[in-house]
């Protein structure tokens, strides 16, 4: 059923490939791509497919030969055997990695397969994640493992159905292969599985394809492998005009500048409210480097991704950003910075007093305007746009902040709120409210403090008397967030449940009082109130999703499947695929999919002790535990 493919590889033709066959890391000067050979594994079998993503690419798997379609998918999706027209190659890009240029990075570990003619004629790159060695890998392997693999899969999928624009994951594929992965960096290794991901996207072109140009840096000293080979850039920028911004390259075809600036204010345009529909679905990327930055405005390159549970501006969902540059609150910020990355790059095809120029006057904006219009979809504000709309989100995001609130299931249940609603009613609809908020427990997990007492000490001491010594061990900030903590840890000493109750139920009182004035001033505009609420509540309901890919659902889904079991895998991309609506028939699924492969016994016990939760639940205690990296 793959031999369905339609390969037509325009990059390849486009842009300059190295000419060594030299296969391992190295500095790759004056080329885009390096040619490559995936890496076999032993005995590969297929975790997962997604019919929808496999769909763009014209495929359709026999619903008769199942078995045979899947053994097929992963014998050529682990690498293992290549496709008619496929051209494998590694795509050579530099970054700024945590603020810093970081030099030659490049496909580590994945490989381009080559472009897929679609069944409307659009064009589809496919890639192969943890494949084995490039002329990128650096120190590493070119492998990627089982758990990361299945989140990157998940979450591609996921992201789609949320309606966020993402590049997307065709096939999981595992195998009997295995490599040696320390975790969490603490001297504690262990074997795992290798796997591999069939990633789909228009392109997979990033920001930092652009600074393979770049001078020695100022501060690392590290420059990029085709420094002064500006025949190259001018190259790349014909190509990603033409081929992805085709109506951009009409508009300005004999005029370079002013065709670079309508590419970089869309690209400016398209960042913003990426951002902006990740801020409104809680989502933190993670690694927000210019290497993980779309050139074409997806989200891209899944890692330590975390969706938010309990609202927290400053959540940090990769363990090892120790600074939190990267937290849920600063992404915007971080996207814009990375924007100016790439005005650096486009010099001299582009002069930075233009880019600049371009970036404060809509940056800024895009996102504000994006991020509000979107907060009133999920707030049901359907028929007035006011400036006070602004203070409204701001203050509900206060309350949630103040109460501990699950940022998916409080927007998911303010649908169900009646501007009309009766004192009774309304304690009702608090109830409910407050049972999504942090129990006391929890917050004690939140809030624990982090330093080991004598390790503050020494470091408040140090800040005083040695601020450049002090300033190589942390940050002004992070030792005034432990402080924070150990104050919060001390007050939830003596709270009682009562207690938090009446506070959280008077918190929510006061938002929701201010919440019904703005819905009333919408009625005064209708002429069918009740119309009005129907198509209130269905805007909100499909802008507020019941099911997202919280980590202890992948959690759950990659402990059964290190076991042997890819059934939780195949049910939550089930779910996925229909995010904002309440999962019907879904227990017929999940029998459908455990009848189709043997359930390790361990497995199925750890996975009925964790999966009676629903899966739009809060987390469970134990998941405040999970740390990815």
């Amino acid at each position: 059923w793959l031999s369905a493919l339609r390969f037509d590889n325009l990059a390849l033709r486009s842009l300059p490939v190295d000419a060594s066959e030299d296969g391992g890391p190295r500095a790759v000067p004056g080329a885009c791509f390096s040619r490559v050979r995936p890496s076999p594994l032993q005995n590969p079998r297929l975790v997962a497919m997604s019919l929808p993503a496999l769909a763009l690419l014209g495929l359709e798997a026999p619903a008769a030969e199942r078995e045979a379609a899947e053994a097929e998918a992963a014998l050529y999706f682990s690498g293992n055997r290549l496709l008619a027209g496929s051209e494998p190659a590694a795509h050579c890009y530099c970054g700024h990695q945590f603020g810093s240029f970081a030099g030659q990075l490049g496909d580590g570990a994945a490989m381009y397969l080559g472009e897929v003619l679609g069944p409307r004629g659009e064009r589809w790159e496919i890639q192969l994640k943890g494949a084995g060695l490039t002329p990128f890998s650096r120190q590493a392997d070119g492998r990627k493992v089982l758990r990361s693999s299945i989140r990157e899969f998940l979450c591609s999928e996921a992201m789609f159905h949320l309606g966020i624009p993402t590049t997307r994951a065709g096939t999981c594929v595992t195998s009997d292969s295995k490599v040696v992965r320390d975790i969490f960096y603490d001297g504690n290794p262990k074997s795992e599985r290798c796997t591999v991901v069939l990633r789909i996207a228009s392109t997979f072109i990033r920001f930092g394809s652009f600074e393979i140009f770049k001078p020695p840096d100022e501060y690392t000293g590290r420059k990029g492998p085709s420094v002064n080979r500006n025949d190259i850039r001018i190259q790349m920028l014909d190509y990603v005009i033409s081929t992805f911004y085709p109506e951009i390259q009409e508009a300005y075809s004999d005029n370079s500048i002013q065709r670079n600036a309508a590419f970089f204010k869309e690209i400016t345009k398209r960042t913003a409210r990426l951002v902006a529909e990740w801020q409104c679905v809680g989502f933190c990327h993670g690694v927000l480097n210019t290497d993980n930055m779309s050139i074409v405005g997806l989200t891209i390159d899944y890692g330590p991704f975390g969706f938010m549970d309990r609202y927290d501006p400053e959540h940090i969902c990769n363990g090892s950003d120790n600074t939190g540059r990267y937290a849920y609150n600063k992404q915007p910020e971080i996207c814009k910075w990375n924007l100016g990355k790439l005005a650096e790059a486009l010099v001299p095809e582009l002069p930075l007093e233009i880019s600049e120029l371009i970036l404060e006057e809509e940056y800024d904006a895009e996102f504000e305007k994006h991020y509000l219009q979107k907060m009133r979809k999920k707030l049901g504000l359907i028929q007035l746009e006011l400036e006070e709309d602004s203070k409204l989100v701001s203050e509900l995001l206060e309350t949630m902040h103040l109460t501990g609130g699950d940022f998916t299931n409080i927007f998911y249940l303010l649908s169900s709120f009646s501007v009309d609603s009766d004192p009774s009613e309304l304690e009702d609809f608090l109830e409910k409210l407050t049972s999504q908020c942090a129990s006391v427990e929890e917050l004690k997990v939140a809030f624990k403090p982090q330093m080991d007492p004598r390790q503050l000490s020494m470091m408040l001491m140090l800040a005083q008397s040695n601020p450049q010594l002090f300033a190589l061990f942390g940050t002004k900030a992070n030792i005034n967030k432990e402080l924070e903590r150990i104050e919060q840890f001390s007050k939830l000493q003596q709270l009682t449940a009562a207690d938090l109750l009446s506070r959280n139920k008077r918190h929510w009182k006061e938002w929701l009082e201010k919440y019904r004035v703005r819905l009333q001033k919408e009625i005064e505009n209708v002429s069918d109130a009740d119309a009005w609420n129907t198509d209130r509540v269905k805007v909100m309901n499909s802008n507020n999703p019941k099911y997202i890919l919280r980590n202890y659902i992948a959690q759950n889904a990659i402990e059964a499947a290190e076991n042997g079991d890819f059934s939780e895998v195949r049910n939550v991309l089930k779910l996925l695929e229909n995010p904002f609506q309440e999962a019907e028939g879904f227990r017929e699924v999940k029998e459908d999919a455990e009848e189709e492969g043997a359930t390790a016994a361990a497995a199925a016990c750890a996975q009925d002790t964790r999966s009676r939760l629903p899966y739009c639940s809060k987390p469970p205690l134990w998941a405040s535990e999970l740390c990815v990296t």
